[in-house]
């Protein structure tokens, strides 16, 4: 009520997020004993701290929260845990914190917590720069913040944590107890495609309340960390594959036109019994057929390219899933500056193990020169409806196969790379 008082516009967001009360044997089931409030993406959960504070602070954990929330810092922490592989949260949680109370900071009419980290903190203790709140909230956003902070060390041989260095060490010290509140639920399976939908819902959210309130709102800060919205590349694969395998109405001059054959001749062309000759319905008008009785999808498999199990796994059930739903087998092309192995497969019969295997069959180890021109070659002559070319995207590609091509290319590739694909479509596998 507070926030919606002060700040209508950017306070009311709080009414689109879940409140509840939770047990002290609950909050400490999730390691917020200590905490007033806590959030896991989606609710605010109030712990029985909660009730002993003044309604400035309450206003604070509150605000502190929502912007969590708004910010989706839960769902970005699961985003970039799939493309590092390891991010610790409790040194994100601190990063996320300190823009979050910076950006409250001149907010009178709200009171953040004796130990609050602010951004201006975390940059003179951790990395020995010098910035006003503002000026580092303009700079700064939770992922870059993390990757500067973040110097832990590999783990080695007689241990299987990672140990902290100099930066991450500092910044453990710092926020207290009350830089745990991010709890991030588990992601579910069709998480990164509803992560898309809800970022963009609240891009939207953020704007109505930022423009709204003024010298009031509680965003008037926050242009750098915003919510950006990415649509994933599963949505994309689904898209380019159904549009070009999708089956395709054709005219066939070969059948009569159901129409005519339904009224047996007797209906003219405007709709007026009786009238024949040129201006009826004649029997030779062409029905529909399809134009394409069984699509074709060619896989080219650049073996010297470098892509994880997990992405691999990811990439390889999408495709199986589409061909199997579509009804459309796969041509598996192999190689890298020549073709190695050409294999076809079945709908929905596409794995990562298979794909492993192949390259494995080929004789290829990876790691050398890529020539696409050979592949891409090859791929032509099964003259396909889309050729997806898995590969990092480093070589020549002097042919280019009929119907679409898309380029599925590893989250490290070349930035340059992909910038200089001569044709087709470039779709980053995050």
């Amino acid at each position: 009520m507070r926030l919606v008082e002060v700040a209508p516009a950017s306070g009311s967001l709080a009414l689109w997020v879940a409140h509840r009360d939770v047990t002290e044997a609950e909050a400490l089931a999730h390691h917020a004993g200590r905490l007033p409030a806590y959030t896991d993406g989606r609710c605010i959960h109030y712990t029985p701290a909660f009730e002993r504070l003044g309604l400035d602070v309450q206003t604070g954990w509150v605000a502190h929260e929502l912007l969590h929330i708004a910010l989706r810092h839960g769902p970005r922490y699961r985003a970039l845990q799939r493309r590092r592989g390891d991010v610790d949260l409790a040194l994100f949680n601190r990063c996320a914190d300190a823009i979050v109370n910076s950006a409250l900071a001149p907010a009178a009419w709200l009171a953040l917590p004796a130990q609050a980290l602010t951004l201006p903190q975390l940059l003179d203790q951790v990395l020995g720069t010098t910035r006003s709140d503002e000026a580092a909230l303009l700079e700064w956003d939770v992922e870059r913040l993390y990757a500067a902070v973040d110097d832990r060390r590999p783990p080695d041989q007689r241990a299987d944590a990672r140990k902290d260095g100099p930066r991450a060490a500092t910044l453990r010290t710092l926020g207290g107890p009350d830089s745990e509140d991010l709890k991030p639920g588990p992601e579910g399976a069709d998480a990164v495609v509803a992560e898309a939908e809800q970022a963009r819902e609240w891009g939207e959210r953020l704007l109505r309340g930022h423009s709204g309130d003024g010298a009031f709102s509680i965003l008037r800060t926050l242009p750098r960390d915003l919510p950006r919205v990415h649509t994933p590349w599963e949505q994309v694969l689904r898209t380019q594959v159904a549009r070009a395998l999708a089956p395709r109405l054709a005219e066939n001059p070969s059948r009569p036109a159901r129409s005519w054959l339904a009224n047996q001749g007797r209906v003219g062309a405007r709709g007026r019994p009786g009238e024949g000759g040129s201006r009826g319905r004649l029997p030779w008008a062409p029905g529909l057929t399809h134009a394409r009785r069984v699509p074709r999808l060619v896989l080219v498999l650049d073996v010297s390219g470098s892509i994880d199990e997990p992405l691999l796994a990811r990439f390889a059930a999408e495709l199986s899933a589409l061909t199997r739903r579509l009804d459309a087998p796969v041509t598996l092309v192999v190689g890298d500056d020549a073709v190695r192995a050409v294999r076809t497969l079945a709908p929905g019969r596409l794995g990562p193990k298979d794909l492993r295997a192949w390259a494995a069959e080929a004789g290829v180890a990876g790691g050398g020169g890529t020539d696409f021109t050979p592949l891409l070659e090859e791929a032509a002559r099964h003259r396909p409806d889309l050729t997806v070319v898995l590969t990092d995207l480093e070589g020549p590609a002097r042919h280019r196969p009929p119907g679409a091509l898309l380029w599925a290319v590893p989250p490290g590739a070349d930035e340059a790379a992909l910038a200089a694909a001569p044709f087709g479509r470039v779709l980053r596998l995050r």
